[in-house]
């Protein structure tokens, strides 16, 4: 390959579009495979994440320049057409390099009948900046639609992300703007096992348990995090796990039980947690392989048992634990920083799968913690429905239960993905 950094960018693309991949899980294993690292690395991941972040605008620029419409183009060339537009509208790329290497990739990988139509329509959206793209491909939109395309989300994402932020909707253009910045890798250090002064990086802004890699680099390089004694663990995360923790009950409080804990990451500090007090956790995850996640996170923790069931369903005593975590399945709208081929696959009507499984796993949470004990219920999510709505639903007409705080982390307030928890009390 003449230029194997673009074709494992392209191939990465490729991946997410055809197979439904997640790309902070398949880049990393193809720049190793090519043997790509350091400044070549760094590039490929920008040129990948960036194009993903960016795909909508982009998409909006081809339409308005491709002469029968982004639909009349093929899946690979879109892919290629999104990394040049890349390149060419965000990247200190020069425009010559940007059109010929792009044109390259559609010769090597496509093949030679599509290299004239690629070269030609790069070559149009060279013409113009990003901002210059943006005036034309935004005129006449309404102003939810227009910042869409400016802001690279679907248009249902901006109208759901603008009601969760209620009063605070001026804010909605930081939110869109924070979920297209690359975030900082967290480190977590679990008590117990490590310190926060033992791992690299600066201290986190909300969790004591938190340290930031400012320059980035392998957190699986890092001792501590390779043997288990510490993990990658956003602080939005690491916060849910402690409002559960940190949450008085009354009586005993020696039972914890995660209901949903694939892929892990909460239930280690959790289990971390519970050791200092004597405290025994269950951490339950319906799905085998997330399972072995899971034990794989806490294995050096001989306080925690793994169990795999379908938390609605498990065999658990009613009123048998003093704490609950219900970190539910949801839409991912609050790590969209961190996932950014997620927002072009969620669409409205996941929710209506997800919403009620929501409202299951929390009534059965509430029906497993004794009176007087604490359940948390928590999102990486901030929409409305999955939220604020959830909690209404379950607790409505109850009054066996209180709702004593919610709680609403935000990526461009907090630093953090979008977590919501709610700590409810059985009385």
């Amino acid at each position: 390959m003449t230029d194997p950094v673009r074709s494992v960018a392209f191939h990465a693309l490729r991946a997410v579009s055809e197979q439904d991949a997640y790309v902070n899980l398949i880049l990393p294993a193809m720049l190793d495979e090519h043997h790509i690292e350091g400044r070549d690395a760094a590039f490929a991941t920008e040129l990948v994440h960036g194009t993903l972040r960016r795909q909508g605008t982009y998409d909006a620029i081809i339409d308005h320049v491709a002469s029968k419409g982004i639909g009349s183009i093929d899946a690979p060339v879109l892919d290629a057409l999104r990394l040049g537009s890349h390149q060419l509208l965000n990247m200190r790329v020069p425009p010559h390099a940007a059109v010929s290497t792009t044109v390259d990739v559609v010769r090597r990988e496509i093949g030679h009948k599509p290299v004239h139509f690629a070269n030609a329509l790069l070559r149009k959206i060279g013409q113009k900046d990003l901002d210059g793209w943006l005036s034309i491909v935004t005129a006449g939109l309404d102003e939810d639609a227009a910042r869409a395309v400016r802001a690279s989300h679907p248009v249902w994402i901006v109208r759901a992300l603008k009601e969760a932020l209620g009063g605070h909707a001026t804010q909605i253009d930081k939110l869109l703007a924070a979920d297209n910045e690359p975030p900082r890798v967290t480190l977590v250090s679990r008590p117990g096992l490590s310190t926060p002064d033992q791992l690299p990086g600066s201290p986190g802004q909300l969790s004591p348990y938190a340290r930031i890699l400012d320059e980035g680099g392998d957190p699986g390089a890092i001792p501590e995090v390779r043997d288990g004694r510490a993990g990658v663990q956003d602080e939005g995360s690491q916060l849910v796990a402690i409002t559960l923790a940190e949450t008085a009950v009354e009586g005993t409080d020696a039972r914890w039980l995660d209901l949903c804990a694939g892929p892990g990451g909460k239930a280690a500090l959790l289990g971390a947690l519970a050791a200092q007090r004597g405290a025994k956790l269950v951490a339950n995850e319906m799905q085998e392989h997330r399972a072995e996640l899971v034990r794989h996170g806490v294995r050096r923790l001989d306080n925690v048992e793994v169990t795999v069931f379908d938390g609605r369903e498990g065999p658990w005593e009613p009123a048998s634990f003093d704490r609950v975590l219900v970190d539910a399945p949801c839409t991912g709208l609050g790590a969209l920083r961190r996932r950014p081929e997620s927002r072009w696959r969620r669409k409205p009507s996941d929710l209506d799968g997800l919403v009620p499984l929501q409202e299951a796993l929390l009534t059965r949470a509430l029906e497993l913690v004794r009176p007087g004990g604490v359940v948390v219920y928590a999102t990486c999510s901030p929409h409305v429905r999955e939220t604020r709505g959830v909690v209404d639903a379950v607790t409505s007409g109850r009054d066996d239960v209180d709702v004593e705080s919610t709680h609403q982390w935000w990526p461009h307030i907090d630093g953090t993905d979008a977590m919501f928890a709610a700590v409810l009390r059985r009385r």
